[in-house]
């Protein structure tokens, strides 16, 4: 399964593509406005420091409008994965723009259905959201399980991408039902790696090897 991560701060970007832990980067309206930078300027930062898909998403409402912005942003870099959301609207501007050769992300997906629809238009990613269903006492992960079943019946080439992640059981959870990628916040990718087992072995480990009194260097 591929990581992406789902900020605009560079620091963090950076520090995750020095250890190889990532292999694309999603942003939104959010997350760009969280980074106070215009989208353009940070956009082309992070396009340069990830050789993989960098989602950029258009804001307009009309099919006409997310055309004019997808080809704007697409314009950044050649890795910009433009993202639209999953309206009718929407669907039709990927359509367009993936018969350009442009990626695209589909997003806000809640639905098996919805991402049926998605694959039909040519979307490069579908981002079915797990921790936004899982806000409403549904389970995420049945999404994800069902949208792997119609594109394993009918081979299509769209990408699942688990987006709206919460957790580090959630990054397991999604590799294990077999979604291509997962896009989940820098804190969540670095707690993948915490276990309190891990932990206590390190330190018994190291109680004893004091009481060697030995040194390797």
């Amino acid at each position: 399964m591929k990581f992406f991560v789902d900020t605009a701060d560079i620091d963090a970007i950076r520090e995750l593509v020095a250890f190889g832990m990532i292999d694309g980067v999603t942003t939104n309206p959010s997350l760009i406005a969280k980074s106070g930078r215009d989208i353009r300027e940070v956009t082309k930062e992070i396009c340069d420091l990830v050789p993989g898909p960098v989602s950029a998403e258009t804001v307009a409402l009309d099919a006409e409008g997310m055309i004019t912005e997808g080809r704007e942003l697409a314009k950044i870099a050649p890795n910009i994965a433009v993202k639209v959301p999953l309206t009718w609207e929407g669907l039709k501007a990927c359509k367009v723009l993936t018969d350009e050769g442009r990626m695209v992300n589909v997003t806000l997906c809640f639905s098996a259905n919805q991402a049926l629809l998605a694959a039909k238009a040519g979307a490069t990613f579908i981002s079915p959201f797990i921790g936004r269903l899982d806000d409403l006492n549904l389970d995420g992960m049945e999404l994800i399980a069902d949208i792997r079943q119609v594109y394993d019946n009918y081979d299509f080439d769209t990408q699942i991408l688990a987006a709206s992640i919460r957790s580090a059981n959630h990054m397991s959870e999604a590799a294990k039902i077999g979604a291509d990628v997962a896009t989940a916040p820098p804190a969540v990718i670095k707690a993948m790696v915490n276990h309190p087992l891990t932990d206590k072995g390190v330190e018994q480990f190291l109680k004893d090897w004091e009481g060697t009194g030995q040194k390797i260097v």
